[in-house]
This record gives structure tokens, C-alpha cells and sequence, in this order.
């Protein structure tokens, strides 16, 4: 009898031992989406005027820029990765006149970059945290940015706040991409201004601090507010900017190390009907170099049916221009801050554009989709006589599969 008792005591515990094992075994196979996306970008920028900084504020502004780039983007759990690499090939004429140089039409540079982000969500959904950083690379430039990020969502979703920081810190030395240097060397300056060394240092440092609320009205309205703060430090002139002054000579352009700026966005979203979604933002900026700038944009999306939808835009844009700025051979000699680079002048101008997204969710294989085609045109023209075509197309790839955790 004790025998049986005994055997059926061991036979109890491995009954409990066995259930255990079958919530562990519960457990292990609860399933997790994994989500993956890639966006392949190609852009392209064609641009003509007559203000180029290069060469004090006249002669041409002509350039065209090819710009393509993949975003890898992958979602597991909780968990987010994102990757992008990219590249901007320049075209530009006014560029060869940093040396004077005539016997091209045009010159070609190039900067390379690439950029990554992880992040992660609370066991509520409710917050989201990230961390990044990356590289951008040319012949006389080299920047690393260090970004961080968090934002929460309020328990009925109709509410989110975030707050992002980032650092930039640029090297404007030149030589990096370059036969028989492939190292930081110098500055370029003008050819006929290289006689001396015009700055002392060759870095900049940038701090920004951007901050979001955007909360939902009713089912048809959501507003948002983005302001931003930022601090420069370093040289924040263009090194091969040349300036004319009113006695002829020829001089660098020198610009104050440092430089405030506060930004503020102000966006609202409004859903009409169920085929159509107007996007409004109100932009304004001013910073310590004396400029003051506000920008309206007006955006419309039109659903034409499940897979087509169309996007008629206009933005308008008025400049109050620096204190440091003046036109070819209007600064005096005695200025002790100087530039002719008409981005920071007086200046207003209007982009116009349209954009088509066709977004089939197309399926490809057995997990992965084909989710969408955008292109996209635009014009853009300021009051100075410079204009611009801008010419973008996306396509958006995803592949999606629950896993066993």
C-alpha cells in the first residue's frame, strides 16, 4: 500500500511537471509579427538663376542633382530598426568657378550618406524610444549626426508628445575623397584668395531640440504644434564664398561663429468626406543673424478610387533677409560680417506642384507585398529669378511573417 502511495505521489509530480512544461511550451510559441519595409527613392533636381555665391553673388546658379536612395526599415515586436543609404551626385557649373576654372560646362561632386535608428516600445505601446546616428561624406565635408528620441501616446490615443535631440558635427576640411590624400587637409578657398588661413577653425557644432503635440479634434480634424530650438558653434561661413566690396577687392565670406535659431510648425489635417484629406502647415523661423521667415502650404489629397489618389500642392514663402547680407560690391570695407549668398537675403517664393500614389498591394510570393508607386513635381521659383524643377518617384516593398518567440 505504501508502495502505491508512493508511485502515485512520483506520478502526480510528473502530471505537474508536465503541465508546466506545456504552459513554458505556451509560452514559447506565442507568435510575433515581423514586419520588414523597403523604400527605394529617386530624386531629381534641376535648378538655374544668377545670384551663385561662388562668385559673390552673380553669374550662374545652374546645377542639376541626381539623388537616389533605400530605406531598409524592419519591425519585430516591440523592436524597430531603420536603415538608409543614399546618395546626392552634383552637377554644377558655378562650381567649377571656385578655381576659375572654364574648359567644362559643369563639375561633378558627390556626397554620400547613410543613416541608422533603433527603437523600441513599452509592454503598453504607449511609448516609443529610439537612438541614432550615421555619416555624410564629401571631398570638403564630413558630418556625424547623433540623434535621440521619445514620444508617449495618451491611454485613449488621442493625444501624442515627443521630443527629439539632435547633434551634428561637421569637419569642412577638404581632401577626404581624394588620390593620394583620403585624410581631412584644409580648407578650399577661392584660388585667388588662398595667399593666408581666413578662419581658425575648420568644425562646426550643431545642437537642436525639437518637440511635437499633436492631438486629435474629432474624426475628421487633427492639429500639431512642432517647435524647435537650435545652436551653432564654429565656422559657419561658407569657406569658397567669395564677396565682392565696394573698392573691388575680393574677400572671403566671414559670418559669426555662432548663431540661435527657433523654429515653429503649426499643422492641421482635416478629413472631408472619404475620399478627400487637406493638409495645412503654417511655418514661421527667426534666428540671431537677423533673419525672419514664414512659409504657408496647402496640401490636397484626392482618392480617385481603392488604388489611385492624386495630390495637388502650392507653398508660399516670405524672407526677411540678414543684416550680413548685401549684393555684389555693396559692402563696405569696414563690415565686419559679410556675405552675398542670396539664401540669406530678402526674398520671397511660391513651389507649386502635384503628387500620384498608386497603391495596389500588389501581392509578391508569399509573404511580401508591393505596396505603392508616388511620384511627385514640383516648381518652384523666387523672386530673385532663381527656379527650380524638383522630380521625385518612391516605390514601397514590404514583407511581413508571424514568427514562434
Amino acid at each position: 500500500m505504501k508502495k502505491l502511495v508512493i508511485l502515485a505521489s512520483v506520478l502526480s509530480m510528473f502530471l505537474q511537471i508536465a503541465k508546466a512544461s506545456d504552459k513554458d511550451t505556451t509560452k514559447v510559441k506565442k507568435e510575433v509579427l515581423k514586419k520588414t519595409e523597403i523604400d527605394v527613392v529617386y530624386n531629381h533636381y534641376i535648378q538655374d538663376g544668377n545670384n551663385s555665391a561662388v562668385t559673390g553673388g552673380i553669374g550662374t546658379e545652374k546645377l542639376i542633382v541626381y539623388s537616389p536612395s533605400v530605406t531598409y526599415k524592419r519591425v519585430q515586436g516591440r523592436r524597430g530598426l531603420s536603415l538608409k543609404i543614399g546618395s546626392d551626385i552634383i552637377s554644377s557649373a558655378s562650381t567649377d568657378n571656385i578655381d576659375f576654372v572654364k574648359s567644362s560646362a559643369s563639375v561633378l561632386d558627390a556626397r554620400t550618406y547613410s543613416n541608422l535608428n533603433v527603437s523600441s516600445m513599452s509592454k503598453s505601446k504607449r511609448v516609443n524610444y529610439g537612438l541614432g546616428t550615421g555619416f555624410s561624406i564629401e571631398s570638403d565635408y564630413f558630418s556625424l549626426p547623433i540623434n535621440g528620441f521619445i514620444s508617449k501616446v495618451s491611454k485613449d490615443k488621442s493625444r501624442e508628445m515627443g521630443m527629439e535631440m539632435q547633434v551634428f558635427l561637421d569637419d569642412l576640411r577638404w581632401g577626404r575623397l581624394n588620390p593620394g590624400y583620403y585624410s581631412p587637409q584644409y580648407l578650399i578657398y577661392p584660388q585667388e584668395l588662398r595667399g593666408k588661413d581666413w578662419f581658425e577653425t575648420t568644425k562646426r557644432k550643431s545642437y537642436t531640440a525639437k518637440f511635437s503635440l499633436s492631438q486629435i479634434i474629432n474624426k475628421r480634424n487633427i492639429i500639431g504644434v512642432y517647435p524647435a530650438f537650435t545652436v551653432q558653434s564654429g565656422l559657419l561661413a561658407t569657406p569658397f564664398h567669395r564677396v565682392f566690396m565696394n573698392d573691388s577687392t575680393t574677400r572671403v565670406e566671414s559670418l559669426p561663429e555662432k548663431r540661435h535659431k527657433l523654429a515653429l510648425a503649426l499643422k492641421w489635417n482635416s478629413f472631408i468626406g472619404g475620399r478627400t484629406i487637406v493638409k495645412q502647415d503654417l511655418s514661421m523661423y527667426t534666428d540671431d543673424f537677423g533673419i525672419h521667415s514664414i512659409a504657408y502650404e496647402h496640401e490636397a489629397t484626392f482618392k480617385l478610387n481603392s488604388e489611385l489618389g492624386v495630390s495637388p500642392f502650392v507653398r508660399f514663402y516670405s524672407q526677411k533677409g540678414s543684416r550680413y547680407f548685401a549684393a555684389y560690391k555693396q559692402h563696405t570695407v569696414n563690415d565686419l560680417y559679410y556675405t552675398s549668398d542670396y539664401d540669406l537675403s530678402t526674398l520671397s517664393s511660391f513651389k507649386i506642384g502635384m503628387g500620384l500614389k498608386y497603391a495596389p498591394f500588389k501581392q509578391i510570393g508569399k509573404h511580401s507585398l508591393w505596396n505603392s508607386v508616388q511620384l511627385r513635381y514640383a516648381y518652384y521659383k523666387r523672386s530673385n529669378g532663381l527656379y527650380a524643377h524638383v522630380m521625385s518617384c518612391v516605390l514601397i516593398f514590404s514583407h511581413q511573417k508571424k514568427l514562434q518567440k
